[in-house]
């Protein structure tokens, strides 16, 4: 028998809690009992006026951007709504059925305002990540660092020439945010002072991205996001913002290194990437100056395509100095004697170059094989070269092997980053909403991995 029509009836009161209708296995639910931001207010203080009317609580607004990005909605506005609408996200934002829900515009006069003034999402971050190491999660012994592209807010038709846009011809009190912005970082090392190389293109509305065509397709504008990661479970222990040039991924290594140990006081014992981070200077920036052992492949171009000698086919020895060809004849950086010793100079690339004597080199029968078109066999030896040797004995390691696997971690991150929250494009625009988007990102990601390997336990009945 069909059913009575159900129609709505209005009622006097109601009996309704929000706590009751978000499911167990929510994944905010999980993710709710990580999220610490009692420290926020005192962090912001110094940044509010003590006249006025009330602010929107800073707290609410943390934890609606959270939820955009853990359940990967993009855009604020929608945000808002769903917020309005959803149980579970009103429930994670303490909001009641009667609470209103802020507008939009909030978030972008707070970002641009005190949230930047107090670097508050890298409060929150950093607070995400205390609690990972605090969980177990994180030791610190071993780091993976790598870099992936994501798509700037700016477009190819709205762009010139590099030569037909000067900084100096800007003035920043009429020029747009991310200008004035662009304009802040060409010192920074991870911007504008990460390369002399100018791009080909320049945005007028984001000039501070990267013109790249590092995908093999159409190039495009664009931010590199960096991640130093545990290996352990894949927790992201730091995150930075540059532009997509290698020079400037390799720098925020650097930066990210530095500043894992001073605030979480965590010295890993490896280091592990991919070719692109085997330049000698920051393999001699890790294994000399930081005692970190470089689990990277080298970049080496000593390899010849003519079927002559390689250098690996000379000897060196390090005690004098000098390298040995196949034919046994020394090749040195200097022929003369002198009273008082010279100190051995390298050229602009780092480079010193080492001689066969051209008496050496008429007389020997391998000639067709070291040097055809040369009067003698020059070598060139990096002033890296002592840490290029130790990262290519690692490469031999079993140890090594097992890095190789465990760097996959990284990339499976930025992969979840792109295809589960959604961020293939930014939506802010400058240097400082890249970095607020990534560091966002980051901390949604560290908390899905909280929520996801430290389950609710379960309540017996």
């Amino acid at each position: 028998m069909m059913g009575s029509r159900q129609e709505a009836q209005g009622a006097l009161f109601y009996e309704f809690s929000i706590e009751a209708h978000v499911p167990p296995d929510h994944m905010l639910r999980s993710v709710d009992r990580f999220v610490d931001l009692t420290g926020i207010r005192q962090h912001l203080a110094p940044f509010y006026s003590s006249t006025g009317r009330p602010s929107v609580d800073p707290e609410l607004m943390i934890r609606m951007l959270l939820v955009g990005y853990i359940m990967g909605i993009r855009s604020e506005r929608r945000l808002c709504e769903e917020v309005h609408l959803n149980l579970a996200y009103r429930w994670f934002c303490r909001l009641d059925l009667s609470d209103p829900v802020p507008d939009h515009s909030t978030f972008s006069k707070n970002r641009h305002g005190r949230f930047r003034d107090s670097d508050l999402l890298r409060h929150v971050f950093e607070t995400v990540v205390a609690r990972c190491i605090a969980e177990g999660l994180a030791s610190g012994q071993r780091l993976a660092a790598d870099a992936s592209i994501i798509q700037a807010d700016a477009n190819r038709q709205n762009s010139t020439p590099k030569s037909d846009w000067q900084p100096g011809s800007i003035n920043p009190e009429d020029a747009p945010r991310a200008v004035r912005e662009y304009l802040e970082t060409l010192d920074d090392a991870a911007f504008g002072a990460a390369s002399p190389v100018e791009p080909k293109f320049t945005s007028h509305s984001d000039p501070a991205s990267q013109w790249t065509g590092a995908r093999g397709g159409p190039a495009y504008f664009a931010y590199s996001t960096n991640y130093l990661i545990d290996t352990d479970n894949g927790v992201i222990l730091d995150v930075e913002a540059t532009r997509s040039i290698r020079q400037a991924e390799l720098g925020s290594v650097r930066t990210m290194i530095d500043r894992v140990n001073y605030t979480f006081g965590l010295l890993p014992e490896r280091l592990i990437a991919d070719t692109a981070y085997g330049a000698g200077s920051m393999l001699d920036w890790l294994d000399r100056q930081r005692g970190i052992a470089p689990h990277i492949p080298v970049v080496d171009k000593s390899a010849r395509k003519d079927g002559t000698f390689e250098r690996a086919n000379f000897t060196y020895d390090a005690e004098t100095d000098v390298y040995t060809c196949p034919g046994g004849r020394e090749l040195k950086q200097s022929r003369r004697t002198f009273t008082k010793p010279r100190e051995k100079k390298a050229d602009k690339d780092g480079m010193l170059r080492y001689r066969a004597s051209k008496a050496d080199c008429d007389t020997c029968t391998l000639k067709s094989r070291c040097c055809p078109k040369e009067p003698a066999r020059k070598i060139l030896r990096s002033i890296f070269e002592p840490s290029r040797d130790r990262a290519r004995a690692i490469v031999q390691t079993t140890d090594y092997v097992i890095s190789c696997k465990l760097r996959k971690k990284v990339e499976m991150l930025f992969a979840h980053l792109k295809r589960i929250l959604g961020l293939t494009r930014l939506r802010l625009r400058g240097p400082n909403g890249a970095r607020d988007e990534f560091h966002l990102a980051a901390t949604a990601q560290n908390l899905r991995k909280l929520a996801k390997l430290l389950p609710v336990p379960e309540v017996a009945s």
